[in-house]
C-alpha cells in the first residue's frame, strides 16, 4: 500500500498557471492597496482581484492547492495546510461605474470568513473556477517563514564575454533557527529577476559550507541577462495624450491610446529611465475609487526592429498580463509600415511593459533581447530559500533575500 501511495504522489501533475480567457483582465495580488509580487510572509493577508468584462455578476469560486518546490501538489491533507474551507463562492464584487467598458470587479481576501488561515509555508496555486467548476485561471503565490537571512551581492558577470551584459548573484544562507541537515539535498533555491516567477533560476546547490552557513559564489550558474529598463505609458486621464501616448482616438466605443513607436534599443547606448520593474498601477485621476471607476482602453503598441530575426516571436509583457506568452499579446508584423504592432485592452493607469522574444514553445531568448542587455540596468533580485528536513513531508519556504542591481559591484 505504501508503495502505491508514493507512486500516486510521484505521478501528480505539475501545477502550471492557466492563462485567463479574453474577458478576464487585470488579475493582481494586492496588499495595503498596492499591487504586489505574490511572495508573502506566512500569516500576512492579501487579496486576489480581477475584472470580468462581461459584467454580468457571474458566480466564481476559488481553490487553493499546496505544492512542493517543483510545483507538484503535495500529499498533505488540505486541513493540515488550510484552516477552514476553500471551494467557496467569491462574494465581494462591484460593477463598474461611469465607464465605457462595463465590467464586474471581483475581490477575494485571504483570509476570509471561510478560509481562516493558511497554516504552512511553501508554494501555493490559487485557482478561480466558474459555475461548472472548470478552471477560469490560476496563479502561483509563495508564503515564506522568516527563519533565514540571505545576504546578496549583485556583481557584473565573471566571464569577459558577458561582463557588460549580465548580473551575477553572490550570496549566502545563514540561520540561527535551523541546523541544516544534508544541505546539498535538502536546501533548494528560487532566484528571481523582478519577481518573474516563471523564468527563475532553480536547482542551485551550495558551493561550500562554513559551519552552518551555505555559500554560493558561482561564476555562471547564478547569472541573469541584465536586460534594459522597462518601457511605460500613462493614461490616468484616459482622454489626454500623456506620457508616451502619441494620440487618443475618441471615435470608437472604447478610447484608443496610440503609443509612440518604440525603437529596438539593443544597438543603442544604455540610457537610464525610471521604472517600477514591470509593475502597474490602476488609476483614474477623476475617480473616487479606481478599482471599479477606472476605464479600459485599447492600447496600440508599435515597435521598429528591422534587424530582428523572423524565426521567433515578440510579445508585449509585464505584470499587467503576468508576462503571458499567449496569442493575445503576440505582436504582428505589418509589412507596409515595417513595424511590429499589437492592440491590447488594458485598464487605465500607469503601466510598465517590455518586449520579450520567445520561440513557438514559449522558451524565452533573453540573450537576443529586443532592447539589449546592459549591466547598468536597475533590476530587483529575490532569492527564496526552501528547506525540507530528512523526515519532512513538504518543502518549507524558510526565508527570502532581496538585492538591487543599482548597487552592482565589479
Amino acid at each position: 500500500m505504501l508503495t502505491a501511495f508514493y507512486s500516486c504522489v510521484s505521478l501528480a501533475q505539475i501545477e502550471k498557471e492557466v492563462a485567463p480567457p479574453y474577458h478576464i483582465k487585470t488579475i493582481s495580488f494586492v496588499q495595503n492597496d498596492q499591487t504586489i509580487i505574490p511572495i508573502l510572509k506566512l500569516g500576512e493577508g492579501f487579496q486576489l482581484q480581477f475584472d470580468d468584462l462581461f459584467g454580468n455578476e457571474a458566480n466564481y469560486y476559488y481553490e487553493i492547492i499546496h505544492c512542493d518546490y517543483s510545483w507538484n501538489p503535495t500529499a498533505i491533507p488540505k486541513n493540515e495546510y488550510l484552516e477552514g474551507f476553500d471551494n467557496q463562492r467569491i462574494q465581494e464584487y462591484t460593477n463598474s461605474f461611469n465607464t465605457l467598458q462595463i465590467y464586474s470587479h471581483y475581490k477575494l481576501a485571504i483570509p476570509n470568513q471561510f478560509t481562516l488561515q493558511l497554516k504552512i509555508s511553501g508554494n501555493y496555486m490559487i485557482k478561480v473556477l466558474d459555475e461548472n467548476k472548470d478552471i477560469l485561471f490560476s496563479r502561483k503565490f509563495i508564503l515564506y517563514e522568516d527563519l533565514v537571512t540571505v545576504p546578496i551581492q549583485v556583481k557584473r558577470a565573471r566571464t569577459i564575454s558577458t561582463i557588460e551584459l549580465k548580473h551575477n548573484l553572490d550570496f549566502a544562507i545563514k540561520s540561527n533557527s535551523i541546523v541544516f541537515q544534508t544541505p546539498l539535498r535538502n536546501v533548494k533555491l528560487l532566484l528571481l529577476q523582478n519577481g518573474q516567477l516563471n523564468s527563475g533560476i532553480k536547482n542551485i546547490i551550495p558551493q561550500y559550507t562554513i559551519g552552518n552557513d551555505l555559500i554560493y559564489k558561482y561564476d555562471t550558474e547564478t547569472q541573469f541577462w541584465a536586460g534594459n529598463e522597462f518601457l511605460f505609458f500613462e493614461n490616468k486621464d484616459i482622454r489626454a495624450a500623456n506620457n508616451n501616448i502619441g494620440r487618443v482616438d475618441f471615435d470608437t466605443p472604447i478610447y484608443g491610446s496610440f503609443l509612440y513607436t518604440n525603437a529596438a534599443r539593443a544597438n543603442f547606448p544604455y540610457s537610464f529611465t525610471q521604472d517600477v520593474n514591470g509593475a502597474f498601477v490602476v488609476k483614474n485621476i477623476s475617480a473616487a475609487d479606481s478599482e471599479f471607476e477606472a476605464d479600459y482602453a485599447w492600447v496600440y503598441f508599435s515597435l521598429s526592429a528591422p534587424t530582428f530575426r523572423m524565426n521567433k516571436n515578440i510579445y508585449v509583457a509585464g505584470m499587467f498580463n503576468n508576462y503571458a506568452l499567449i496569442p493575445e499579446y503576440k505582436m504582428d508584423y505589418n509589412p507596409k509600415k515595417g513595424l511590429y504592432e499589437k492592440a491590447i485592452l488594458i485598464k487605465q493607469g500607469f503601466t510598465n511593459f517590455q518586449y520579450l522574444v520567445a520561440d513557438d514553445k514559449g522558451v524565452l531568448d533573453p540573450e537576443n533581447a529586443i532592447d539589449g542587455n546592459f549591466y547598468q540596468t536597475e533590476n530587483e533580485y529575490t532569492i527564496v530559500v526552501y528547506y525540507r528536513e530528512n523526515i519532512g513531508r513538504y518543502d518549507r519556504a524558510v526565508g527570502k533575500g532581496m538585492a538591487n542591481s543599482i548597487n552592482t559591484i565589479n
